[in-house]
């Protein structure tokens, strides 16, 4: 099938032209905008050769196809008739898409995400000092009580993020809304402030009490709050922003920061933190009522239908519910407790099970490579390549982990898991269950897998016939542009770093594309320094105009993509500078590009980098060679026939 042929039949999957509202790509997938999602033909498109998966994420309907292959097909797709946007603009319309309340719940999850490695942190600080504490640890080390010291240290590493939490939140809810970021965290930081009443030595019940004000306002500090410091943020940046709309430019630096932080100041203090702190608590109270109930009822329910909403796109909000639970538990008890983590924990879980259930049974080669990477990518904790690319596509597999998710919910519930953090489950949540729920959570998420593996094998998916397989070449990318490569006769070869920085696993990069290894293996790095360099000798296929994305071609033919940044490509090139052109001939270390890391930050963006083997189906093996901190140059990749 030729790409028009191609073009044509993914038209045709988007409901027609009239249902494609407009169409971009970047270096991996074509990205649409729709009008009606449900007029899409997903099976049709997921099965359309050279597609290497398919889903929704932030409101684009998005279509894998890979290096070289994608801008071939969005030529097609344009010259059919299709309407075109700019990656950057289709980002934009679809921050708009979805009701108020899905909006407002983006929001909610734009706030609160840039906060939550802050509580990952804390919450594996907490599960190590728990760990280190107990009496067979200690006897192992041959430690019979920490020196104080060492305890003072541990409790500045494990309440800090709580102390700050507020003035985390309000500056955050700043930055969202286009308010001053500096006014936001000192305004965050008077709600804490040493001056005032500490909250947390309030709720202990000693002989700390309110300090009251004007007679009749009791005021302590909001230590551990997140509602009342989102309403402050809130409401602070748009005043600030109408104050500076009404100073003049002359005095804006002294007029607008003044009566910012003054008015809000009193506003936070007397009006807004007594009163939603109130309303807090009863979010709380309702929330651990619902965990608690009995027979583990709460915990299924929650396990049920938490990946719904998952699909629905506003499972956000539970980043400011899981904080506040946190938060909560930090101020009365002194340590933090998230019970909802072991339940979504479960329902992911049974997620990542179906799909790996799919993936064991089907004897179709481009499902079975899409279902192991999905499943890998859903046990570290990101499970929309499993629902999107593969369970939701079967509906059964879908359904029956949502039981099999209940189920484990349930017996999270029963078992009185909590973890102490929030933002990572399965494998890598392993680490918030340290402190003596260990052996718990392993029989917990055991269940789950179970469940959801069993389900789906016995009862929720029937393999494709043979004549309906997709053959393995069809997963295989066209990264050439048409130039002569290297002659591909050696078997083996290493390829070295293109970028000084932290090597990051592939599974760990908050890209689905990226981290399910659809695209192929590979690793990223966290650059230190702007310059990316050949990784070998090469042929360059690919140069992207934009500057944020390259493809080479090596001697054993790994063709190799490198990605700078993730979803750079709505820069349109700004920060970017291109150094090389496709057909150019380079060395390994020969500079291909340069990128400022500041501008990727200030467009919101991560400069993550990835480095993958796109044709990774034409080897035996490509294996990692490096970890930790790297210099461009070093070992980095092993090749091999």
């Amino acid at each position: 099938m030729n790409n028009t042929q191609i073009a044509k039949e993914v038209i045709e999957a988007l409901g027609g032209r009239e249902n494609v509202r407009s169409v971009a790509h970047c270096a991996t997938r074509l990205r649409v905008m729709v009008v009606d999602e449900g007029k899409i033909d997903k099976d049709k498109a997921e099965n359309i050769e050279k597609v290497q998966g398919a889903f929704f994420n932030s409101g684009q309907y998005q279509i894998i196809f890979g290096t070289g292959t994608v801008n071939k097909i969005y030529d097609e797709v344009v010259a059919l008739g299709l309407p075109t946007a700019t990656t950057g603009e289709q980002k934009a319309e679809a921050a708009k898409q979805g009701n108020a309340f899905q909006r407002a719940i983006r929001t909610f999850g734009d706030v609160f995400v840039p906060i939550i490695p802050a509580i990952v942190a804390t919450g594996l600080f907490m599960g190590l000092r728990g760990l280190l504490t107990q009496e067979a640890i200690m006897g192992a080390l041959g430690v019979t009580e920490w020196n104080a010291d060492f305890i003072t240290y541990t409790q500045i590493l494990t309440d800090t993020a709580f102390i700050i939490l507020p003035a985390l939140v309000v500056w955050s809810t700043f930055r969202v809304f286009g308010g001053n970021q500096t006014i936001g965290l000192v305004l965050g930081m008077m709600l804490i402030s040493g001056s005032l009443p500490n909250a947390w030595a309030v709720a202990s019940g000693g002989d700390v009490t309110p300090q009251i004000f004007f007679g009749f306002i009791p005021v302590v500090g909001l230590q551990g709050s997140v509602l009342p410091a989102f309403i402050i943020g809130l409401i602070g940046a748009q005043f600030e922003k109408a104050v500076r709309k009404v100073v003049p430019e002359v005095l804006d630096l002294l007029v607008t920061p003044f009566v910012t932080l003054l008015v809000m100041s009193v506003l936070g203090l007397f009006v807004i933190g007594p009163v939603f702190h109130v309303v807090e608590n009863y979010i709380l109270i309702a929330t651990k009522a619902l965990i608690t109930l009995p027979f583990g009822l709460g915990g299924l329910l929650i396990g049920g239908i938490h990946q719904v909403i998952v699909v629905s796109g506003v499972h956000h909000i539970f980043n400011m519910l899981e904080i506040q639970l946190l938060a909560e538990s930090k101020a009365a008890t002194g340590v933090a407790s998230n019970a909802f983590n072991a339940i979504i924990t479960a329902a992911m879980t049974a997620q990542g099970a179906a799909t790996v259930a799919v993936g064991v049974k089907t004897k179709n080669p481009k499902l079975k490579a899409l279902a192991f990477p999905a499943a890998l990518s859903a046990f570290l904790g990101i499970t929309e390549p499993a629902i999107f690319g593969v369970n939701l596509r079967f509906r059964k597999p879908f359904f029956l982990s949502l039981a099999a998710g209940a189920l484990g919910g349930a017996v999270a519930a029963l078992l009185g898991l909590a973890g102490n953090g929030s933002g990572i489950t399965i494998i890598p949540g392993t680490l918030l269950y340290v402190n003596g729920q260990l052996p718990q959570y392993l029989l917990m998420v055991a269940i789950s897998f179970a469940a959801g593996f069993a389900l789906t094998y016995l009862f929720g998916f029937e393999d494709e016939t043979p004549a309906q397989a997709v053959e393995t070449s069809t997963l295989k990318n066209e990264a050439s542009t048409g130039a002569v490569a290297p002659a591909a006769d050696l078997a083996e070869e290493t390829l070295v770093s293109p970028l000084s920085g932290e090597v990051v696993a592939l599974e760990n990069v908050n890209d689905p594309v990226f981290s399910s290894g659809a695209m192929g293996k590979g690793l990223a790095v966290k650059p230190t320094e702007g310059v990316v360099y050949a990784p070998a000798d090469a042929e360059v296929t690919i140069a992207f105009e934009t500057g944020h994305a390259y493809g080479l071609k090596t001697a054993t033919g790994a063709e190799i993509l490198i990605h700078i940044g993730i979803d750079t490509v709505s820069m349109n090139g700004n920060g970017f500078e291109k150094l090389v052109a496709a057909g150019d001939k380079v060395k390994a270390g020969t500079p291909l590009a340069k990128f400022d890391a500041a501008k990727i930050a200030e467009a919101g963006l991560d400069d993550t980098t990835m480095i993958i083997v796109t044709n990774t189906a034409d080897f035996t093996e490509v294996a990692p060679l490096a970890e930790g901190t790297i210099t461009h140059g070093a070992d980095f990749l092993k090749v091999v026939k």
